[in-house]
């Protein structure tokens, strides 16, 4: 019988994709591993393997096409022996249709409206909230993350997939899963879902994008639509500020004796050998040595290595500190895993080469997913400091800025010093003024005296 291929979720993020590019055709035949096809996410272009041997019968969703849905039909398999036209014929479901043309946008128009339903129409129901995620790394009701193949198993042994608990990348449920719940008899049926609260009160609604175009005049600006990344930052900030009690604490850190240990430390650098010649083993960055202060600072005070869910807090082990990054149309929180465990000059190279791939958008899920807490520096743009938005599930982000020469006062005399402002910014459900306190000023201690750092 026919295989139908669909959008894959390739992050517990993902609801939609673009198909950038097919790597196989019509009449190609395909076998478990093949990578087929190439799909841009919000925040990353990724490859899609085959899970399944047959022939392609159709390419139902061109390469190009945008805002293809989680779960959407995209491709039909014949299996083995059968014919590749019937397969395309007897395959299910229509292809999502791709973005229309945004032809107005070019012209600095807005988007005309779509005609409106007669009066007598009934009207649509209201949408359904997204089911909230469970601990088992996917979520409620229909949105389940587990790969193609494992869904497969699990329908064919009639196990139900949605009551499995993923050994996956984020809670993933895949093929050994299905496989362990077969073994012991089935998995257990699932859940119904708790009855919704009562809807709270409505919260005042933005402005239109009809009554925010009409404050300016025709023809003095363009439209430039959002793409994937866009959409999916402005919802997760959204998010944050909205459901997360952000709490902030400001204090002021001297660099000089960082800056002095940074420069010995480089000068000792061993050299090797590249295709360009001999270059230094590493070059350690103000932002290496302050990702390595927030790691350590966090294993010292580890009520503050925290993320905070309704049922329990989750006290993390490691500290994998997320680096903000600035990339084309947005930022990427790239993760330098055990941070606490691992030696500047690793940090620093391993931060490199994570920034270099990030801006060309080939970061992996994993490495961009999870973490513990995050740092956001624009010192280097002169900024002497700012408040961080949390990035969920942390419960604190560090905002640094620049290193400055200031006039500082110490035992009644008056010298020059460089100074940097940080700002942490805690979820104050799991990290509160005092503990956040206490993990700002490990973190300063650490800065001040580095060479805590290389024991």
């Amino acid at each position: 019988m026919p295989i139908n291929i669909t959008m894959p979720a390739l992050s517990p993020t993902m609801e939609e994709g673009n198909l950038s590019k097919w790597l196989v055709k019509e009449g190609d035949k395909v076998s478990p591993g093949d990578v087929i096809a190439e799909i841009e996410t919000d925040k990353a272009t990724m490859e899609v393997e085959a899970v399944d041997e047959g022939t392609v019968a159709k390419l139902v969703v061109p390469a190009g096409t945008e805002g293809v849905k989680v779960n959407a039909l995209i491709a039909i398999l014949a299996g083995e022996g059968e014919d590749a036209a019937a397969a395309a014929k007897s395959g299910g479901g229509a292809a999502p249709k791709a973005e229309a043309p945004k032809a107005d946008a070019q012209k600095g128009e807005p988007p005309k409206e779509a005609p409106k339903p007669a009066a007598a129409a009934a009207a649509p129901p209201p949408a359904k909230a997204e089911p909230a995620p469970l601990a088992n790394g996917h979520a409620a009701g229909d949105r389940v993350f587990a790969s193609p193949l494992a869904r497969r198993i699990a329908k064919d042994a009639g196990v139900d997939v949605t009551a499995l608990t993923g050994s996956g990348p984020h809670g993933r449920v895949v093929k050994v899963d299905v496989e362990a719940a077969i073994a012991s008899g089935g998995a257990p049926a699932a859940k119904a879902p708790a009855a919704a609260p009562s809807a709270p009160a409505a919260a005042p609604k933005p402005m239109s994008d009809d009554q925010v175009l009409k404050l300016f005049a025709e023809g003095s600006y363009e439209l430039v639509p959002h793409d994937n990344m866009r959409k999916t930052i402005a919802r997760r900030l959204v998010e944050a500020k909205s459901t997360i009690p952000h709490f902030y604490l400001t204090l002021d850190c001297e660099l000089d004796a960082l800056l002095a240990l940074r420069t010995q430390l480089n000068a000792a650098a061993p050299m090797r050998k590249t295709e360009k010649g001999e270059v230094p083993a590493y070059k350690l960055s103000v932002n290496d040595m302050v990702i390595k202060a927030m790691a350590m600072a966090l294993m010292a005070v580890p009520d503050a290595n925290a993320s905070w869910t309704d049922s329990a807090m989750v006290k993390h082990k490691h500290a994998d500190v997320g680096v903000a990054v600035s990339i084309p149309g947005g930022l990427i929180t790239p993760i330098i895993r055990h941070a606490d465990e691992k030696t500047l000059s690793v940090i620093s190279n391993e931060m490199k080469d994570l920034a270099s791939r990030a801006r060309s958008r080939k970061l992996k899920p994993q490495e961009y997913q999870g973490g513990t807490t995050a740092v956001s520096n624009l010192g280097m743009f002169g900024v002497k400091d700012f408040a961080a938005v949390i990035n969920p599930p942390h419960a604190t982000i560090l905002a640094v800025g620049a290193g400055q020469e200031r006039a500082v006062v110490k035992k009644g005399e008056i010298r020059i010093a460089t100074v940097m402002s940080v700002t942490l910014s805690t979820d104050h459900r799991a990290v509160d003024g005092a503990l956040g306190a206490e993990l700002l000023g490990a973190f300063k201690r650490l800065i001040e005296n580095p060479m805590g750092m290389l024991v």
